[in-house]
């Protein structure tokens, strides 16, 4: 169980063989690290689902593995073409999932230097094509934990520019709290080499260019996205998880975001989140134990854009009305923009 799907396993991955699974998209959230927020967004789960699988299938399509297997109706696996009404639930194939060993405030990856196949490989793997307010790539820089001349640039780009060439970004994607690295960081733990590093930022800047042109002909703009990814059987790269979400991107129409930022934008206003701020920046691992308050509910008229904000990306980006009496993205916008 995670703070937003659920999986249930049916086999068990071993070191040659993957395994098969479900996951079942809920209607919960996170935003912060925090886990599961107290409101649940209505019908966020059937189109997460939907959305995820319309990519796979997708990608499938031009040839790229995934763990998509499809999606349940009525104990039938079915491609999104068949299906008759929304489904919240995705068959996968299952990898294995290492844990790095944890000691105190570290974490030692040594668990991986060993000749594995079959296998999440442990990061998040994030593409820029903008660095708007609240990007935590702006917040580094301003914090002087990165250089931008690391990552080609001269000067700090603003909020509404498009860059030339989008940022390739890293994160830990197994501890506490997600830790960004830089690819020579990545290097070093000795999980992935330089061949595969490349192929990595190959498949992340294809996956960004499909991502984005997809959701530019329903008038999104896709400005930051993460995908996982993972070694098959083969040791063939393999797409996992889930991507070209509003939870997996940040998208924007006309300016304003599209995404689980709207929820965040919400929060970064209340004395919850200047809390969260200031533990974690404290403690690494186990800063949830510190923080004594609690987010509060969203305004319901809040929660219900959210609701719809989803919704409306399934309905346009698949091109099915699967849910009823969903304002266009344009009204939506009138709704939350007293929020943010």
């Amino acid at each position: 169980m995670g703070s937003v799907k659920d999986l249930l396993i049916q086999t068990s991955p071993r070191e040659n063989i993957m395994g098969k699974g479900q996951f079942i998209f809920s209607d919960r959230y996170s935003v912060f690290d925090w886990g599961e927020m107290p409101d649940h967004i209505p019908y966020k789960g059937e189109s997460l689902c939907l959305i995820g699988a319309y990519f796979f299938e997708k990608l499938t399509d031009l040839g790229y593995l995934t763990h998509y297997r499809g999606l349940e109706e009525k104990g039938q696996t079915k491609k999104l073409a068949q299906l008759s009404s929304p489904s919240p639930v995705m068959h996968v194939s299952l990898v294995q999932v290492i844990h790095p060993s944890q000691s105190d405030d570290t974490y030692d990856y040594g668990v991986y230097h060993h000749d594995h196949t079959n296998f999440l490989i442990p990061f998040e793997f994030i593409y820029r094509n903008s660095i708007p307010f609240g990007a935590s790539f702006r917040k580094r820089v301003e914090s002087g934990s990165i250089n931008l001349k690391e990552y080609g640039l001269e000067k700090m780009p603003s909020p509404d520019k498009k860059l030339s060439t989008p940022i390739l970004d890293v994160s830990t994607k197994l501890e506490e709290q997600d830790r960004y690295l830089t690819w020579s960081d990545v290097l070093d733990l000795n999980i992935i080499n330089t061949e595969d590093i490349n192929h990595i930022k190959k498949t992340l800047t294809f996956a960004d260019e499909l991502i984005s042109n997809e959701v530019k002909k329903i008038g999104l703009e896709n400005e930051d996205g993460k995908i996982e990814l993972a070694f098959d059987p083969e040791r063939n790269l393999m797409f996992v998880d889930v991507l070209g979400t509003p939870d997996e991107c940040r998208f924007t129409w006309k300016g304003i975001h599209l995404s689980k930022e709207v929820a965040r934008e919400f929060y970064r206003k209340t004395s919850w989140y200047e809390e969260v701020s200031q533990i974690k920046s404290r403690y690494s691992v186990g800063w949830k134990y510190y923080v004594k308050s609690k987010p509060q509910p969203l305004p319901k008229k809040l929660l219900q854009a959210i609701g719809w904000i989803y919704q409306r990306i399934a309905i346009d980006i698949t091109g099915r009305e699967w849910f009823s009496e969903v304002p266009s993205l344009e009204k939506i916008v009138e709704e939350i923009k007293e929020f943010v």
